[in-house]
């Protein structure tokens, strides 16, 4: 390859970072001068401000006037009308009377170019043939009537012009060679990736598709890279496209099976949970019907079950269709503001009597209002799961502890009862539909094992964590909600 990319790319690079030195120096070499003078010309005027708020001279110029003269290379002379000199900055004082007096009789205009004029000065250029210097001079009256005369040469501004110049183009070259070496080291980066895509693309000539493009640098050349990529795995794919069809369709059966398995677990579960009480009501039902007991006392205790069992089969009903619901994204989440104490205090008024049945001592100490976002019903819901969990656990000194914590905006709600604590093989699976860890204890106070898949699939609703923490003495449920 004559031409390499390389090549073109170092060429085009030096060439620009030269023409943009070249235009630098010129500039410089036009202008900076200029701007020097612009530069000492607001040193002038600030120095003519700071002579004009001065109310005598008697005792020489103000400290400002001489560090400003000394810092910008200043001379400074004024006299009084008659041009008699009052004090000046320097030992030719005189000399400078006698030229101020020039330039206001006209009779000294030798070289002089006037850069602005105003009612108050006269900013010039002029040349002085005693020193051989040109100066850049300002001249005027004071407000208090006396006249002067600032002046700095400008030998020291072309000089430092000269100097500026002369180290622009030495540091130019230098930055002309380390960009050469710098480009140099870029462009062969560049280009190695096209060197590799060239060398994948004359594999895959040959039927090799084991060549990869490994390029990380995520610009244009990597894109065509992980087309080049692409292109291969497609046409590797294209010889193998039977074998992975049948695995594809080998997992498309698996899952089917599963989901079919999963059916069949739900109607076994369901069907089990049903046949209990269908059996009592049928049961008890056929015994009324054959007036098994034939006084009143019977008949109301057999009247009693079947009212009883319908209750749990129309509950577990009901709460079958709410998991249905909250798991199919049908029941739509509300959020609102609410206050959970108020809420909590609600659900303990309504549950007096079981509490009061169970004997159960209820720690809830908090009376200022705390509030949360949710949907207020569905934690409503989650709380009375949890509490009618924990009074159905309830052993030993029979105490329940509600507690609700804060930390960065999230609020941590648990419920804590003391009793036997949840055997670690069953902890992970109490969310899990009509699972129960004890399925006698259970079928005594006619849970269903849904009541704690509700309170997952709330929480999930509301994109919020709820768990379960074993304790020694205990087990509490926690969930959480924003404050804010």
């Amino acid at each position: 390859m004559k031409r390499t990319i390389r090549a073109q790319l170092i060429a085009v690079f030096i060439s620009l970072i030269a023409l943009a030195l070249i235009l630098i120096a010129v500039i410089n070499y036009c202008w900076l001068g200029r701007y020097y003078v612009y530069h000492k010309q607001n040193i002038l005027e600030d120095a003519y401000e700071e002579l004009n708020r001065a109310d005598s001279f008697e005792e020489g110029f103000s400290s400002t006037v001489l560090k400003m003269t000394s810092t910008g290379n200043l001379s400074v002379a004024v006299t009084d009308p008659s041009f008699a000199v009052i004090t000046s900055t320097s030992r030719d004082g005189r000399n400078m009377a006698i030229r101020l007096l020039g330039y206001y009789t006209g009779w000294y205009q030798d070289k002089l170019m006037v850069l602005e004029k105003n009612d108050h000065y006269v900013v010039q250029q002029s040349f002085d043939k005693a020193v051989n210097l040109e100066y850049l001079e300002m001249w005027g009256i004071l407000d208090s009537g006396n006249c002067f005369l600032i002046r700095t040469p400008l030998e020291s501004i072309q000089e430092s012009v000269r100097l500026s110049n002369l180290f622009f183009i030495v540091v130019g070259l230098l930055v002309v060679i380390l960009s050469a070496g710098g480009i140099w080291l870029f462009a062969k980066k560049f280009t190695q990736p096209v060197t590799e895509l060239t060398e994948i693309s004359r594999r895959m000539t040959n039927l090799d598709f084991e060549a990869k493009y490994k390029g990380k640098s995520k610009n244009e050349i990597d894109i065509l890279g992980d087309n080049f990529n692409l292109m291969s795995e497609e046409l590797e794919k294209t010889i193998s496209e039977l074998k992975t069809a049948n695995v594809e369709l080998q997992k498309d059966i698996e899952k089917k099976t599963q989901i079919d398995e999963m059916r069949k677990d739900f109607l076994n579960n369901v069907s089990h949970e049903l046949k209990t009480p269908i059996a009592f009501i049928q049961g008890y039902a056929e015994g009324l019907k054959d007036n098994i007991n034939e006084d009143e006392e019977s008949r109301e205790f057999y009247c009693d079950v079947i009212i009883d069992e319908s209750a749990k089969m129309n509950a577990m009903v009901k709460k079958l269709l709410t998991l249905n619901q909250l798991e199919f994204g049908n029941d739509q989440v509300q959020m609102e503001h609410f206050n959970l104490t108020a809420l909590i205090r609600g659900i303990l008024q309504s549950s007096d009597i079981l509490i009061q049945q169970k004997s159960a001592d209820i720690l809830f100490e908090y009376n200022t209002p705390i509030y949360a976002w949710g949907d207020e019903y569905k934690v409503e819901e989650v709380i009375t799961n949890y509490l009618t969990n924990a009074l159905n656990h309830l052993k030993y000194e029979k105490k329940i502890e509600i507690r609700i914590q804060e930390n960065d905006g999230i609020l941590r709600t648990s419920v804590f009862n003391t009793g036997d604590p949840i055997p670690e093989e069953d902890i992970d699976k109490i969310w899990i539909k009509f699972y129960k860890v004890d399925k006698a204890r259970t079928r005594e106070y006619g849970g269903s094992g849904i009541g704690l898949s509700i309170v997952k699939a709330v929480m999930d609703s509301m994109n919020q964590q709820c768990g379960v923490k074993n304790y020694e003495n205990g087990v509490e449920f926690w969930f959480t909600l924003e404050s804010k």
